[in-house]
This record gives structure tokens, C-alpha cells and sequence, in this order.
């Protein structure tokens, strides 16, 4: 009788371990990874190339769900900058976009002072083939290429739009130390 009460508990949470590896995690080391983590290794360790413009940092090394990036343009309006974004990975990625924020203080059209940042594929055009590194990329092309046709900073886009040699020095005092925002055009 004992035996069979243990084989029926044996049985029991062999199936409550494969049911937990069926809703989207996987064994290992006896410990379930759920499936946004898996995915979020795979993208770090295929995805994310080594280049002088970029740098990661994970401020807990045991949790690679949340992490920062900083972007530094080598050209653009925002040559020389450093730029600062907080990661943090839904449980659901990859059917939802990392949740991005620029923590660094910027004049640009397409962040604001509060750090959201306005990218098509953080927002209606993010795809589950999309990964960490096409959101990288991404942010790194607004510092290349801003869109005062899609502003999150509407003050910003109006200016680049209206009078880009303003907009370039708006810029250019925003890059120095201690940038805290701005009232209207740049005057801070």
C-alpha cells in the first residue's frame, strides 16, 4: 500500500513538472526557467553585437530581465553623448515589447523630458521575430535619424522643423553636464 501511495505521488508531480514545462518554461538544474527568460538569454547571447557605441550593464547579475543600455552617437546632432536606457522585460516578451526608458535628460523629438521614448516598434509595429537588439538598433537610429513627424516631444520636433540651426544648439547645450530640461526653444 505504501509503494502505491508513493508511485501515485511520484506520478503526480511528474505531471505538475511537465505542466509547468508546457505553459512555457523548461527544466534546468531541477530549476524551471520560464519562457520569457529563455528568450531573453537567447537574444543576449546571439542578438546583441560588441560595438563602441553601445555598453550593457546589469545592475543584479542573477536578473537579466531588467538591465541598462547606454548609447553613445559616433555622429548626429547627438555626437559625443551619453544616453541611458532601462530595460525591463515583460514576463509575456516575447509577444510584448521590452519596456523602455530613457533615463538620461535629452532634448530630442522623439523622447521626452520624462525618458518614454516614441519608437514604431516599442509600440503598434513590435513583432514576437523582434528582439533586444532590433530594439537597440532602433534607439540607436533615433540619435541618427530623429522623426519630428512623430513626436513625443512636440517643442523639440516643431524647433527642428522650423528653425534646425536653434534645434542644433538646443541640442548642443543639452549634451552638456547638467541638462536638466528646458522652457521653451532650448532656454533653460
Amino acid at each position: 500500500m505504501l509503494n502505491l501511495l508513493k508511485l501515485k505521488q511520484e506520478k503526480a508531480e511528474q505531471k505538475a513538472g511537465s505542466s509547468e514545462s508546457a505553459e512555457g518554461g523548461s527544466k534546468a538544474g531541477g530549476k524551471i526557467i520560464p519562457a520569457a527568460q529563455r528568450r531573453v538569454q537567447k537574444d543576449l547571447k546571439n542578438g546583441i553585437e560588441k560595438n563602441s557605441w553601445c555598453q550593457m550593464e546589469f545592475p543584479d547579475p542573477d536578473d537579466i530581465m531588467n538591465f541598462n543600455v547606454t548609447l553613445m552617437p559616433d555622429e548626429g546632432f547627438w555626437k559625443g553623448g551619453k544616453f541611458s536606457f532601462k530595460f525591463e522585460i515583460p514576463s509575456d516578451y516575447p509577444h510584448s515589447p521590452p519596456k523602455t526608458l530613457c533615463t538620461t535628460k535629452v532634448f530630442h523629438p522623439n523622447i521626452d523630458l520624462e525618458g518614454k521614448v516614441c519608437l514604431n516598434i516599442l509600440r503598434d509595429e513590435w513583432k514576437p521575430v523582434l528582439d533586444i537588439g532590433a530594439v537597440i538598433n532602433g534607439l540607436f537610429f533615433l540619435f541618427l535619424e530623429p522623426n519630428p513627424q512623430d513626436p513625443l516631444n512636440k517643442e523639440a520636433a516643431e524647433l527642428m522643423k522650423d528653425n534646425l540651426p536653434a534645434f542644433k544648439q538646443a541640442v548642443q547645450r543639452s549634451l552638456r553636464p547638467g541638462f536638466g530640461g528646458y522652457s521653451s526653444y532650448g532656454r533653460y
